[in-house]
């Protein structure tokens, strides 16, 4: 099973989202790190995000690239965060040096393949980078043109999609196995 959770930021979707692989039951819960270490901003981010999943039972993967190299136990439940960071890294590799998207875009997608034929749970976290309104050179543009149509394939594989909006979760697909008390727009 596949659910994509997306939000802003600091909306409450990564403690959704892990709340959805606590509450799941299974007992073997891998946290795929996507994030790069880069600056004082990025290692506070990544130090909350330890924090906010602890004492949960996650093993923690860090993993910038190449999602379909990781290996997980068969039938576990597995959180990759996030998507964002992770086409990012796909894209403009560690040199910081524009790919090609399309080929960037298609390894992520066959990573989530290759995970969710493992997981019994696999629970995909996105950002909305999209509604802030502001302008941006082309090859952000391109970048972000590029990233929607990566969520939109990620969505349309997920059994489940919510999105988390101010800590409240919005289911928008599928049918709530796990979370309850989300609700449904």
């Amino acid at each position: 099973m596949q659910v994509y959770v997306s939000g802003g930021s600091g909306s409450g979707k990564s403690a959704f989202a892990e709340s959805l692989i606590v509450q799941s039951g299974i007992r073997e819960r891998i946290y795929i790190a996507t994030m790069a270490p880069f600056g004082q901003e990025g290692q506070i981010r990544i130090a909350r995000h330890r924090a906010l999943r602890a004492g949960k039972g996650f093993t923690t993967i860090e993993k910038l690239r190449g999602l379909a190299e990781i290996e997980v136990p068969a039938g576990c439940a597995a959180l990759l965060e996030d998507l964002t960071n992770l086409f990012a890294n796909e894209w403009f590799g560690t040199e910081g040096k524009p790919g090609a998207p399309a080929q960037a875009a298609a390894q992520v997608l066959d990573g989530l393949c290759h995970l969710n034929d493992t997981a019994s749970l696999l629970v995909v976290v996105g950002n909305d980078l999209f509604s802030d309104g502001a302008e941006y050179d082309a090859e952000m543009m391109e970048y972000l043109r590029n990233l929607a149509a990566l969520n939109c394939a990620a969505a349309a594989m997920a059994d489940e999609v919510y999105e988390v909006v101010c800590g409240i979760p919005i289911r928008h697909k599928g049918h709530p196995h796990i979370n309850k008390g989300a609700s449904q727009i």
